[in-house]
């Protein structure tokens, strides 16, 4: 993209680095010549995963910390140009059952992050991994900025009060920083071990592993997805836009489709069977139904839309893991 800065000798911070899109991110960042480092507690359950560097390992320098210990990061963050905020709990599920932790990891520590750097590196850009999941069940679609703000669970509550410290020490202190809202991401270097990060996950394992796929509901629930790729071009476009700077933003894409049709692409590279049931208790509860994001706000200022269909990215997806699937089961 013409309108990207030149990421060549940049220092690069990228928090959360070992899971899945902050691994992407690292890699196209080494093409691109920055000098890369990440920050990864390397706690299985959040993604993190050694395989996902496999190849570029020798081109970034890796530091096993975890983002809740501020001494850590005070030292990490120094001589830094660019962090990217990556890590997080993104179990919705999981929040619910442990709020605690979710509080730690997706909101305290932002802070941490956001303190260290107003003390030792105030003049670093910093973007933040937000989600899509802080705007609840949608009271009309697309769902724009202008939404308002309903979580529907404590990962929803929690990744807004991070994406606020931000906004905050923007406005209070001059800092550099970005929110961007995912959607429904997926692609190559994807946590699939298990249930903890949303349900294109566990429908790609089901799939490659001949397990039969069930699908809560009528299955009619439409959404947006971003291939992983077109996610990482966003952080791209997005790090050096000052236009950007104290404000969050959402990702999404033009297409939608119904979880029904999501299993009858993926179904066109894997043999597998799939039915429906009733949503269970838990799970209904914290659904939101349709959704998708207008993302135009976002477009217009750095002119990023996504590049590639749910169908050429599902295809790309299952090329990799029937690859390199035995480092991700």
């Amino acid at each position: 993209m013409s309108n990207m800065i030149d990421f060549s000798n940049k220092r690069v911070l990228i928090i959360g680095g070992l899971g899945f899109i902050g691994s992407n991110l690292a890699k196209r960042l080494v093409e691109l010549g920055s000098h890369v480092k990440i920050v990864d507690s390397m706690l299985s359950q959040y993604g993190g995963n050694l395989a996902n560097i496999a190849g570029f390992e020798d081109s970034i320098e890796v530091n096993f910390s975890d983002i809740r210990d501020a001494h850590s990061l005070a030292y990490l963050v120094r001589d830094i140009d660019i962090i990217y905020s990556m890590a997080g709990q993104t179990s919705h599920i999981e929040s619910m059952r442990d709020p605690y932790t979710d509080l730690e990891i997706n909101c305290t520590s932002q802070l941490t992050i956001l303190e260290c750097c107003r003390k030792f590196n105030p003049e670093v850009e910093i973007i933040y991994a937000s989600t899509r999941q802080l705007y609840g069940r949608p009271q009309y679609l697309p769902v724009d900025e202008k939404h308002p703000i309903a979580p529907v669970d404590v990962n929803g509550i929690n990744k807004y009060a991070g994406e606020m410290y931000y906004q905050l020490y923007h406005q209070v202190y001059g800092m550099k920083c970005t929110s961007l809202r995912l959607t429904n991401t997926y692609g190559p270097r994807q946590h699939l071990k298990d249930d903890k990060q949303g349900f294109v996950g566990i429908f790609v394992r089901l799939a490659l592993q001949g397990q039969p796929i069930t699908i809560f509901g009528d299955g009619k629930q439409r959404r947006d997805f971003n291939y992983v790729d077109d996610v990482v071009e966003a952080f791209l476009v997005s790090t050096g836009n000052k236009n950007l700077w104290g404000n969050a933003y959402n990702l999404g894409h033009t297409d939608k489709h119904s979880l029904t049709e999501f299993v009858e692409l993926l179904s066109k590279h894997a043999d597998f069977e799939s039915d429906q049931i009733p949503f269970p208790d838990d799970r209904k509860a914290i659904d939101i139904g349709d959704y998708y994001a207008d993302f135009s706000l976002f477009q217009s200022i750095t002119g990023w839309a996504p590049k590639t269909s749910l169908e050429e990215g599902l295809e790309k997806t299952i090329a990799y893991f029937s690859k390199c699937g035995e480092s991700y089961f």
